[in-house]
């Protein structure tokens, strides 16, 4: 009978590639599955109309009579689509997204009279259990009851039969248990102090969007292949696999022609997305074999986190058509790149200009400075946390190797803007003089224009690089849901943006400064704040981790130790004061991540143990077992002499018993210490434990597996190897 795994490899190799039905162009059919604004101008009264622009634009509260008519509209659109069903689709903190289908149909009492009907009652709130998601202690089991409440500022989509209502959830007493509850108050915080500040510049400025561009790097393999290895099912990656001869290092793959059955994949992804109004624009093979990246054209950043994490879920159900399974674990193979998430990150203004992009004059260059300036003092101020927003179990695996950034957050600005800074560092302080004006405005601000030649992010190492016209955050995991780190980004750049308009005014008003000479005087003293964030070179030098110690920047390599920065009072101070998160919603997500944290390195540890015994260890002693046969054979033919002829075999047979011992011997001990991790008193120290006394064996144990698999026949190993999983086309 033929193992799994050759039964899985003669399944893959017979693929063939998928057709993908020609849809119209990408424009014609861009957002049709949308209830976007075209759609509601088609399907909703006047008065409905304008009171959800008002809520998308000015967040105003929308009238439960109005609700009707819109949830009326909305139904009649959906059902026009062939819909038949509808759900409250939400982020609770699982990492995934969470819908409950109801029918539009209904009937009377006593099942007569069958009608379709949804009304403003469905449309606005629906009652989710709470206790049975991620709350942190917010809420009992017997204390169940939680909200999902529409967010008019994402709309309604529709995927297959079913309307998508994107909504936030919360608890019976108000508290978030989402991402996007605290995502969208970081956003009005941040648009608040954004355009108090950019008012100093431009009058006409009324409100300032943030944005966001994600880069979704994934790993395509084919489906047979996953199924036929249960650590890839069960966690995402491989717990065991010796690296393939052939990896990343001829460079062969990146940018390299995409192989037919994953461009029809990727063809078919993208009608999915532009149906679904995702503007994704860019796909292209990444560094390591079978890994790819898809980027879309940036969008606001509430509306970008919906369609990151709605494209994770079409990429999946896409997937199996093609036969492939999508691995978006940070580190699934040993050996080659792992998948980030960059998320680019800018500031827009209703009246068009991006804050991050140097201007053509002067005035714009200031103003272009402002918010470069704050930003990076905001990163500086605040970089634990920083570094706590994209802590995880998986991208613990991928920082620090293969040209992720280190866990060392830093920023990197290139050449050009470091020189201006160091000028606009040598102005003094005060008063300018008129020729000290001049030649600031001439020679300093007046060049910033030519960093659009754009010298900057040549560093691959660098976690927080600036790109030209906006800000990379390349530290974000591939598994992440953007809001977490863009909750905290958003709500640090605030916070800055507020205390450096409080210091202008304070020197205007006090001190009699001009406008310009007060937001000078502020910005030359942040550039020498925050010269211990920024570094230019190489990130995963030992010399870096040595400079950024005496620097005073935070090298938390775990996700416990970093997550501690979530629950400092400084933390804690700045949520709450911004509105974004209370301290028991903050101290909730702190107990959620830790018991995730504990729950993903205890699967893996049962998952490795089940693999290692059930079939590494028997695939070994079956292998042993022909090798004693043969040496017995040569014993009977050679006699005495047997020994100098059966001497490669017998260091072999050796070989396996020693590699043998190690792995049982070591999966008891990890057993034993994943006991006494969970008979910690608390959560953190459970964590603590896990981190620092379980997920050692990790590596012992597929150290000897590994080694196994070099000395065992390849005709009798069950589990697919590197070189089947990463080269199948």
């Amino acid at each position: 009978m033929a193992s799994i795994r050759f039964e899985a490899l003669k399944a893959a190799s017979n693929r063939t590639t998928v057709m993908v039905e020609e849809l119209p162009r990408k424009s014609e059919i861009f957002g049709s599955n949308v209830f976007n604004d075209k759609s509601m101008r088609q399907h909703l009264t006047s008065e409905a109309y304008k009171a959800v622009r008002s809520a998308i634009d000015h967040g105003t509260k929308i009238d439960r009579k109005l609700a009707d008519f819109i949830a009326l509209g909305m139904k009649e659109w959906a059902i026009s689509k062939g819909v038949t069903h509808y759900t409250h689709w939400f982020q609770p903190l699982t990492g995934t997204t969470a819908e409950k289908h109801d029918a539009f149909f209904e009937t009377s009492f006593d099942g007569s009279d069958p009608v379709e009907k949804f009304g403003g009652s469905q449309l606005v709130q629906q009652e989710p259990d709470a206790s049975s998601f991620p709350n942190g202690g917010i809420r009992n089991t017997f204390e169940a009851r939680g909200y999902t409440a529409w967010d008019p500022t994402s709309p309604a989509f529709i995927f297959g039969t079913t309307l998508c209502i994107p909504t936030v959830f919360v608890s019976y007493t108000g508290e978030a248990l989402d991402n996007k509850a605290p995502l969208l108050r970081a956003l009005t915080a941040i648009d608040n102090a954004a355009t108090d500040v950019a008012k100093y510049f431009d009058k006409n400025v009324k409100k300032v969007t943030p944005t966001l561009g994600w880069e979704q790097e994934y790993f395509l393999i084919d489906s047979s292949l996953a199924a036929s290895r249960p650590d890839i099912l069960q966690t995402g990656r491989t717990l065991l696999g010796h690296v393939s001869a052939k990896g990343q290092q001829l460079e062969d793959h990146y940018f390299g022609s995409i192989p037919s059955r994953v461009l029809n994949y990727m063809r078919d992804l993208e009608n999915e997305c532009m149906l679904l109004g995702i503007p994704v624009k860019t796909r292209h093979n990444e560094v390591a074999p079978n890994q790819f990246e898809l980027a879309p054209i940036f969008e606001e950043t509430n509306l970008a986190v919906d369609h990151n994490s709605l494209l994770m879920d079409v990429m999946q159900k896409v997937a199996e058509r093609h036969y492939f399974k999508v691995l978006f674990h940070e580190k699934p193979f040993k050996g080659v790149n792992g998948s980030g998430k960059h998320n680019n990150w800018s500031l827009a203004t209703d009246t068009g200009i991006n804050l991050l992009s140097p201007g053509k004059t002067p005035m714009s260059n200031l103003q272009f400075l402002t918010f470069f300036i704050n930003t990076i003092k905001a990163v500086s101020e605040y970089e634990e946390l920083l570094r706590a927003s994209i802590a995880s179990a998986s991208n613990d695996h991928r920082l620090g190797a293969n040209e992720a950034p280190p866990a060392i957050i830093s920023v990197f600005i290139g050449q050009q803007l470091t020189r201006v800074l160091e000028e606009l560092e040598g102005v003094s302080s005060g008063k300018l003089s008129p020729e000290e004006k001049t030649d600031l405005k001439l020679n300093v601000v007046g060049k910033i224009p030519d960093v659009l030649l754009d010298n900057t992010d040549r560093n691959r190492t660098s976690p927080f690089a600036f790109t030209g016209n906006k800000f990379e955050f390349r530290a974000v995991g591939s598994t992440a849901n953007c809001a977490t780190s863009m909750t905290t980004l958003n709500s640090i750049v605030a916070k800055q943006l507020i205390d450096f308009k409080a210091q202008v005014d304070a020197l205007i008003e006090k001190e009699n400064l001009k406008k310009d000479e007060a937001i000078f005087n502020v910005l030359r003293e942040y550039i020498k704040e925050t010269k211990a964030i920024l570094f230019e070179g190489d990130g995963y030098s030992d010399a870096w981790e040595e400079e950024a110690a005496k620097r005073g920047l935070s090298n938390h390599k775990t996700t416990p130790e970093a997550l501690k920065a979530k629950i400092s009072q400084k933390s804690l101070d700045l949520f709450e004061q911004l509105n974004v998160m209370s301290n028991t919603e903050v101290h909730a997500r702190y107990e959620i991540e830790l018991e995730e944290y504990v729950k993903k390195i205890q699967i893996e540890g049962r998952v490795l143990g089940d693999i290692a015994r059930n079939h590494v260890i028997p695939t070994a002693i079956k292998y042993q077992n022909t090798l004693i046969e043969n040496v017995k054979g040569l014993k009977e033919i050679f006699g005495a002499d047997f020994e100098s002829v059966a001497k490669e075999q017998i260091i072999i047979i050796k070989k396996i018993s020693g590699h043998i011992a190690a792995i049982n011997e070591n999966v008891h001990a990890m057993i034993d210490a994943r006991k006494a991790a969970n008979a910690m008193d608390s959560i953190e120290d459970t964590a603590y434990e896990y981190c620092f006394k379980v997920k050692p064996f990790f590596d012992i144990i597929r150290h000897h597996a590994d080694k196994l698999e070099l000395e065992v026949d390849n005709e009798v190993w069950t589990l697919t190897k590197y070189r089947e999983l990463l080269f199948t086309r």
